[in-house]
């Protein structure tokens, strides 16, 4: 029945299924072409995760169990995702994820997923939620500087070396997430524990090396005087932390 109601999700916009099952220590996606999905039980086992696409924009579970040290975990996107539970029964380390990507040299680091959680009936030592944003990405190494030109033994002046060029600024951290959360009235508040803080500023990019002074090569009686080395570059600056996200619990 499972993989009835999966592979209906490839051909219907609002998909179905009666149980899905992630095994332990295994990775499950759930199929990207729908973007409302509407399960009647969802398990993940122990060390498993759950991968939800960042086209599915609700999910709706009538059961969910997390084993120790399993996780939802949610792609970024643009669009926020509602997750919707009647009845969860969380086990000690499993979470809830919607962190943002870190930055590489080709792209800015993304936002946490804006999160919209619902939960009628909870039982769980902790609820662990973590929509930080991604890290900026590094900044650019500095390019070394050339050596200088070597002179003769008896004639022609060495020549200086080359200043290394200045290292890049890191990228901005992603903003965290904004999170909503619903919950039972008398579910603990000491017991949720929600992460939206920015992401870090990436790393400065170091300074290029000096280029090295030139000097005469081969010579036994008579030489003349080595140039003078360049200067390293300078290091870059960190990049800014990104703001943090907010956190609204509602009990139900």
């Amino acid at each position: 029945m499972r993989k009835l109601c999966l592979l209906a999700a490839l051909i219907s916009p609002l998909a179905c299924a009666q149980v899905v099952s992630v095994e332990t220590n295994s990775l499950m996606r759930l199929p990207n072409t729908a973007s409302t999905l509407q399960l009647e039980r969802l398990e993940v086992a122990d060390y498993g995760t759950l991968l939800i696409p960042s086209n599915v924009t609700e999910v709706t579970v009538g059961e969910l169990h997390l084993g120790r040290d399993a996780r939802i975990a949610i792609v970024p996107s643009e669009q926020a995702l509602e997750l919707k539970v009647s009845r969860a029964a969380l086990s000690e380390g499993s979470q809830i994820t919607a962190r943002g990507a870190p930055g590489t040299y080709l792209k800015a680091a993304r936002s946490g997923r804006n999160l919209n959680l619902q939960i009628k009936t909870l039982n769980a030592p902790q609820l662990l939620v973590d929509a930080r944003g991604g890290a900026g990405a590094p900044g650019f190494v500095g390019l070394d500087g050339a050596n200088g030109q070597a002179p003769g033994c008896t004639w022609g002046q060495a020549g200086r070396g080359a200043d290394g060029s200045d290292g890049s600024d890191g990228q901005p951290g992603a903003p965290g997430a904004l999170v909503k959360l619903a919950v039972p009235r008398d579910y603990p508040a000491e017991q949720i524990k929600v992460q939206v803080a920015g992401g870090a500023g990436g790393l400065a990019g170091p300074g290029g090396k000096p280029g090295a002074g030139g000097k005469a090569k081969g010579c036994f009686i008579y030489t003349t005087d080595g140039g003078k080395g360049g200067k390293p570059g300078t290091d870059g600056q960190p990049g800014p932390a990104g703001a943090a996200g907010s956190v609204v619990v509602q009990r139900l």
